[in-house]
């Protein structure tokens, strides 16, 4: 058993989580039991997710997508009411890491996106590699922007939207960014 303390200090420090300016809070958002025993992990921390984490008896939420973000109304009412009371009824802390969790070197999104389809990181276009949101790097093999998109949906379960032009060739270098885009 690990005191929530532990673990919320050792995810800040491994994530570097004070060096972002996100637009929620990265950490712990919404303290539960002190005492935990199983972690859950997720990326949204949606009604459905946290009924699997009651089911499952977690003690502690980590996701990529929490609670109170800026811009949002801050009434606790609806949807974010039924969440957040799910959480406190059960005594389940709920970690999330935005920001940090697209940017970091290993355990980032996008350090599993290039994992998962073999891609091979040359750096960040944006920043240094563990800080930077536009990662660019190989593939492993020169491919048609058919065969990776096919590649894409096979490894992530799900089609990509391809945007393309005609008659452009094969792909070997690409950049991608698995969070703020816009």
């Amino acid at each position: 058993m690990t005191h929530r303390d532990q673990i919320v200090a050792a995810c800040d420090h491994q994530l570097r989580a004070s060096t972002f300016k996100d637009f929620t809070i990265n950490g712990l958002q919404i303290a539960g039991r002190p005492d935990i025993k199983r972690v859950m992990s997720g990326v949204t921390a949606c009604q459905a997710l946290l009924e699997e984490a009651v089911a499952w008896q977690a003690d502690m939420l980590l996701v990529h997508h929490g609670y109170f973000w800026k811009n949002e109304p801050v009434a606790i009412t609806g949807m974010k009411h039924q969440r957040i009371k799910t959480l406190i009824n059960h005594d389940i802390n709920l970690l999330a890491y935005h920001l940090p969790l697209d940017a970091h070197s290993e355990m980032g999104n996008n350090a599993e996106l290039a994992r998962r389809l073999g891609w091979r990181v040359e750096g960040c276009l944006d920043g240094e590699l563990g800080e930077g949101f536009l990662w660019s790097g190989r593939l492993a093999q020169a491919q048609s922007v058919t065969a990776l998109a096919e590649q894409m949906a096979n490894v992530l379960q799900r089609a990509p939207l391809v945007i393309e032009a005609p008659n452009m060739g094969d792909i070997e270098r690409i950049a991608w960014c698995t969070g703020g885009a816009q």
